[in-house]
């Protein structure tokens, strides 16, 4: 590691914390944290801001005894406050450290620390740009609570009661729309008056599986037929037809209609809810919107032959190609995203059909225009993965964010956006497509060199790159 003292708490705590903190993009990384302290005993021995990363409540005292006043400011190698740098430490994630944690947290509020402390965000900001939490920029507009570290980012129900009890305020921007994955942390904000309206929590529950949540939310307040605040939810304009987009089931449908719903919702383009259903396959949906009052439009051809490729029907999407032999190649752009957008909801039957049939394979689409492959390496789907690669998919096209597959499964392996992803074998498949051999970095055991970039990937990913291709 790095020899400077500083630099050196800095490279440790960058595990610690995920990108909203510490710049980049990536979610903390605790056990490689561990692994660090392990082998530089000496690092986190001084600084009670450290301390806090790793739960060290009698440093915390010592601090405190000695000047009570850090309690109430912004301080060490990442210009925390204390409370965020408790609530945010990603080592609330191991059972084994979290009750230290949790001990800090008590002990700092009952020294009068604040509930409301907050920094601004650094997320996206790399090399460290922008730690000096004094500055001013528009990230000010949203601050990032110590609630939000405790409910939105490590799903803690007890650390989320202990803040609120202590006054926390539950309208913060953040923590109600990133705890909808743990139901508890959802109840207790919304108990304690956090306000649905205004927050997008009603698009982004419909990203998840969660219909207990969608209840909570309907019976708090929450608009079933809320305006969208922003990309992507905003070429859909309502959490209706986002549901559809989705494919929630059923029971989620049922719920928004049962609150309310406008069945005759359209999307920017005009599309109605029960025609998108019904392109998207999803016949019980296009069936309960019927009975919710929505007309029954007719379906063109090209609508029919979407609807079968998504609900994997072979012969009914060959039968439309039978009599209409140039309906792919006439498809127009929003047309030709379903391939990416269904690639992102894991309907790998329809996107293996979709590119059997002969549908453009290069297609952007999806929430971050992104082509089929790159979502495919995004959910860790190495079966997919190698289809796409097989049928001429290409690693190289860049999506939205101004990267290709390369960087896409950078990403995805450090963070695992869903759960039991198969990174590695993501990897070999590109790895057998063209992909720059990987070498060690000469300065950094955790970078790989793969051409003239440099790339950081999972432990288990970089061992399979730097096994080159006899891994494949």
């Amino acid at each position: 590691m790095n020899r400077d003292p500083d630099q050196r708490d800095i490279d440790l705590l960058r595990h610690v914390y995920a990108g909203d903190l510490v710049g980049g993009m990536n979610r903390s990384r605790p056990a490689v944290a561990l692994h660090l302290l392990e082998d530089h005993p000496d690092l986190a021995s001084g600084d009670p801001y450290v301390a806090c990363a790793f739960g060290d409540e009698a440093r915390l005292r010592e601090a405190t005894a000695r000047d009570p006043s850090w309690l109430h400011r912004d301080g060490g190698p990442l210009r925390l406050l204390p409370l965020v740098a408790v609530t945010h430490s990603g080592l609330l994630k191991l059972p084994a450290w979290r009750e230290r944690l949790h001990a800090c947290a008590r002990f700092l509020l009952s020294a009068g620390a604040s509930p409301n402390q907050s920094v601004i965000s650094r997320w996206g900001r790399e090399g460290g740009e922008g730690l000096d939490a004094s500055e001013t920029d528009s990230d000010e507009a949203h601050p990032l609570s110590a609630l939000y570290g405790a409910a939105g980012q490590h799903h803690d129900s007890e650390l989320t009661a202990l803040l609120l009890a202590a006054g926390a305020d539950p309208n913060d921007g953040e923590s109600l729309y990133h705890s909808l994955e743990s139901v508890a942390c959802t109840r207790l904000l919304l108990e304690a008056g956090a306000r649905v309206s205004g927050t997008n929590a009603m698009y982004r529950v419909l990203d998840l599986d969660a219909i207990e949540a969608l209840r909570l939310l309907l019976a708090f307040g929450g608009d079933p037929n809320e305006a969208p605040l922003g990309a992507p939810t905003s070429d859909w304009g309502s959490p209706l037809l986002w549901a559809i987009r989705r494919r929630r089931s059923t029971a989620h449908i049922a719920a928004l209609l049962e609150a309310g719903a406008d069945p005759h919702a359209r999307t920017r383009d005009g599309t109605s809810a029960f025609l998108m259903a019904s392109r998207l396959g999803l016949i019980d949906v296009a069936e309960l919107l019927r009975a919710a009052g929505a007309g029954s439009e007719p379906m063109s051809d090209v609508d029919t032959f979407v609807a079968a490729c998504a609900a994997g029907n072979e012969a009914g999407a060959r039968t439309v190609l039978s009599r209409h032999p140039g309906l792919i190649d006439g498809l127009d752009e929003r047309q030709r995203r379903w391939l990416p957008e269904l690639a992102a909801e894991g309907c790998d039957q329809a996107v293996w059909l979709m590119v059997e049939l002969g549908w453009p394979i290069e297609t952007r689409g999806g929430d971050w225009s992104a082509t089929a492959l790159n979502m495919a390496v995004f959910r860790g789907d190495a079966a997919l993965t190698r289809f796409l690669l097989e049928h001429g998919a290409d690693w190289r096209t860049e999506h939205g964010f101004g990267d290709n597959a390369m960087g896409t499964l950078s990403w995805a392996s450090l963070n695992e956006p869903v759960a039991d992803g198969d990174w590695v074998g993501c990897a070999q498949a590109l790895m057998a497509h063209g992909i720059p051999d990987a070498r060690p970095h000469p300065d950094d055991a955790e970078l790989v060199l793969m051409g003239d970039h440099v790339s950081q990937f999972s432990d288990e990913v970089t061992e399979a790159l730097l096994a080159g291709r006899s891994a494949v």
